[in-house]
């Protein structure tokens, strides 16, 4: 740790955002640029790596269809400890460059290399390629996103206390992810890659490996540009120096962040099925497999208000509140939400719930990290130290590890209903047919857990008021500190 502080000493490894607020620069490069590699190679896997597992190397055979039900959620114990290890390292990381972006410049090249080894699978028996798929697996999710993934949300809460300055780095993170997954993954990859690529591994190799090298040097831009303003503010402040107990029993003895650690949770899992369902909800319920425009045509209604709404959703949040308007979403998630599910095969129903459901899911996904970033600076209030890395950690855990646990759940859907992988018959036709418990399974991943969530989603946020006084308390944050610096 003391060499990796030397480096960061170095001029070649210093910040390029020297300014005491945020900058054009710093927004557009370090939140909305910056972000786009890794997040893009991330939203692919989410969406297609368990398309990559079932259709193209036919593991749901493996262990009597057991192997995809079971690995993904066992792994997730690696991430837990993983991340409550990293937690605990960035809280007591102390360099010029900040405690949570060095992590930053050493996951750039951990991202590029683990994710072409997440797909770079060998042709070999099937206990090779097991064992090939947990190690490249786990290097992935539990090593090198976890450290990406917590030193970059981390750069909201750490780069101001202005909450408007705040609030445009949050949309502005939120837009380069919307963009990466409902854009690029979303759109182009159903119309353009998916059925160019088809059923062949050497392309999806090619594909994903090419994904992992642009968001190396993407990666570096969001360190180089962007600073953590409020760690610097604490440089002298020897309150900083608790111990990792006294963070974990002051973060979930805080009703507000266990709140906002539940909305995370039950959304995530929400979120992550729906994502995991989505294609072979495309390719079996709504449409045919790999047909160029069913996928297609669910992303583009269904994510246009994502697209248009970024000029809405934080002038709202502004004067409705965060939470009320993130309030009001919901409703308008469930409504839709119950819509489609009612109408799964029904294209112009679908489409109009789903159009609904992301008007309504507009808030929760550009305001929440300005609700969290609230909440830190609540809790900074009240215990007289910050716990960024431990509270990041356990939000990394839930987003991390809901991706395999709702992996595990999705594949027991398939398994249990009788999912057969697609093959080629001897006169090269593709067969796909499912038995009919399949498509019911798929379109409750798709639209049934979702809308069940909400619900609890909305009686949880009426107990969220994070926002009440939170800039008098970031007042008296100040006024305590420049007290101990005199």
């Amino acid at each position: 740790m003391a060499r990796f502080r030397d480096i960061l000493q170095l001029p070649a490894f210093h910040s390029r955002v020297t300014s005491k607020d945020t900058t054009k620069k710093e927004q557009f490069i370090g939140y909305l640029i910056g972000p786009a590699g890794a997040l893009l190679l991330n939203a692919v896997l989410a969406t297609y790596l368990n398309v990559y597992y079932t259709d193209v190397l036919g593991l749901t055979t493996v262990w009597n269809g057991m192997f995809l039900v079971i690995f993904p959620i066992a792994s997730k114990l690696l991430d837990v400890i993983i991340n409550i290890t990293m937690g605990y390292v960035i809280d007591r990381t102390k360099t010029k460059q900040g405690k949570a972006r060095p992590w930053l410049l050493l996951s750039a090249p951990l991202i590029a290399v683990s994710g072409i080894l997440v797909v770079a699978v060998p042709e070999a028996g099937s206990n090779v390629q097991v064992v090939w798929v947990m190690l490249s697996y786990n290097l992935y999710y539990a090593f090198s996103f976890t450290i990406y993934n917590m030193s970059h949300n981390l750069m909201v809460p750490l780069s101001t206390r202005d909450t408007t300055q705040r609030g445009k780095l949050s949309v502005l993170n939120q837009i380069t992810t919307i963009m990466m997954s409902g854009i690029v993954v979303a759109l182009l990859f159903p119309m353009m890659v998916m059925p160019f690529i088809g059923l062949n591994k050497e392309l999806w190799i090619m594909v994903l490996g090419a994904l992992s090298i642009v968001a190396l040097p993407l990666t570096l831009l969001e360190y180089y540009f962007t600073k953590e303003r409020v760690t610097e503010e604490a440089a002298n402040d020897e309150t900083e120096q608790v111990s990792f107990k006294l963070q974990l029993k002051t973060i979930f003895t805080d009703r507000y962040m266990l709140i906002i650690f539940s909305y995370f949770l039950l959304f995530t899992l929400g979120m992550c099925i729906k994502n995991l369902s989505l294609v072979y909800y495309s390719n079996y319920v709504l449409g045919t497999y790999n047909d160029g425009i069913t996928q297609t045509m669910l992303s583009v209604i269904g994510g246009i208000p994502m697209g248009i709404g970024v000029f809405a959703v934080w002038p709202l949040a502004k004067r409705f509140g965060k939470r009320n308007i993130t309030l009001a979403g919901l409703g308008l998630f469930f409504i839709g939400g119950i819509i489609c599910w009612l109408y799964p095969t029904n294209m112009p129903i679908v489409l109009i719930g789903q159009f609904i459901k992301n008007i309504g899911a507009l808030p929760s996904a550009y305001v929440f990290m300005a609700l969290f970033a609230d909440t830190l600076d609540h809790i900074e209030w009240k215990a007289g130290f910050r716990c960024d890395g431990i509270a990041m950690s356990i939000y990394n855990i839930i987003a991390v590890t809901m991706i395999g646990i709702c992996a595990g759940v999705f594949n027991s859907l398939l398994s249990y209903s009788g999912y057969v992988a697609p093959y080629y018959d001897q006169a090269g036709e593709l067969i796909f047919a499912q038995a009919e418990a399949v498509p019911k399974a798929i379109t409750f991943g798709f639209v049934g857990i979702e809308t069940i969530t909400s619900i609890i989603l909305i009686a949880l946020l009426l107990m969220l008021n994070v926002e009440k006084n939170i800039e008098q308390k970031q007042i008296e944050i100040k006024s305590r500190r420049e007290e101990k610096i005199c």
